[in-house]
């Protein structure tokens, strides 16, 4: 069925959203609404700024290959919350991400951002779905992510899709950094995701966490900063696991193989705990 696009005249607000994220409970359905929402939006200078330098991306006049996620991140908020969808937004686990940089991501707008959900499909935990977020400018397509969420306790029928891996290439260390116990709370403020997970060990034990947590999209923003010099200016895509969870404050290393058409990389925290595994390639 063909996905009926809401075209909004502003980005939504925030705290409305949010609100209404933390008073959502249980699943009501099994079928994702077939609506799209899209919205002209602009970057602001100052907010790129704050963003570059909490991820650790030097200022080279594009947009970091992470950045339309924030952009989008109210947009994705009013998809994921609606009345119809039948997901509740908290609980839902971030399983993988993956960016299409397509054209060079030059300039601050405007462009136009639009999010839908689909690809629903059983998992042995449950079920998943895509959020799909596209950025555009006049031209067409710049810019496309894939980011895949797992619901647990929906029972759909049919078998799980598995996962292909790739051929493991030699890695080196690349970079190491800490993640101090106020990340979250610092990328809140930038991105506008305030999941209570990220915030403080004690709102993060409701969730089964015994401190904060790192979030997923910082963690893959600061790899792509430290793999700035590996990857091209555009013509490329980026795809992450998540695999265990950052528990904060931390110290990650991170390895990555030779720059080259395709590569890997990974986070590994104490104990080589892994914490992230991603593969990109020119496209």
């Amino acid at each position: 069925m063909a996905t009926e696009w809401l075209d909004l005249h502003t980005p939504p607000a925030l705290p409305g959203l949010l609100l209404r994220a933390a008073m959502r409970r249980g699943i009501t359905g099994k079928v994702l609404p077939h609506r799209g929402l899209r919205c002209a939006v602009s970057v602001d200078a100052g907010h790129l700024a704050r963003y570059r330098e909490l991820c650790g991306f030097t200022d080279d006049a594009r947009l970091p290959a992470t950045y339309p996620h924030v952009l989008a991140f109210a947009l994705q908020m009013k998809l994921l919350t609606e009345a119809d969808f039948p997901f509740p937004l908290l609980g839902l686990v971030h399983l993988e991400n993956r960016i299409r940089v397509i054209r060079q991501l030059a300039g601050l707008g405007p462009f136009t951002l639009s999010v839908e959900a689909t690809n629903l499909a059983p998992h042995d935990k449950g079920a998943v779905f895509s959020v799909i977020t596209r950025l555009e400018d006049q031209l067409g397509l710049l810019w496309e992510g894939d980011s895949r969420l797992l619901c647990r306790g929906v029972k759909l029928d049919g078998p799980t899709v598995g996962r292909s891996e790739p051929v493991n290439l030699p890695m080196d260390d690349l970079d190491r950094w800490q993640a101090p116990a106020d990340i979250g709370r610092r990328y809140a403020r930038v991105s506008g995701d305030y999941n209570p997970i990220h915030l403080s060990a004690l709102s993060a034990k409701p969730f089964g966490f015994p401190r904060a947590i790192a979030h997923g999209l910082w963690n893959k923003a600061r790899a792509l900063a430290a793999l700035q010099a590996h990857l091209p200016a555009s013509g490329y895509s980026v795809e992450v696991r998540f695999q265990k969870p950052v528990l904060l404050p931390a110290t990650i290393r991170m390895r990555a193989s030779l720059p080259a058409a395709e590569g890997q990389f990974d986070l590994l925290g104490k104990e080589d705990v892994p914490h992230l595994a991603g593969h990109w390639q020119v496209i």
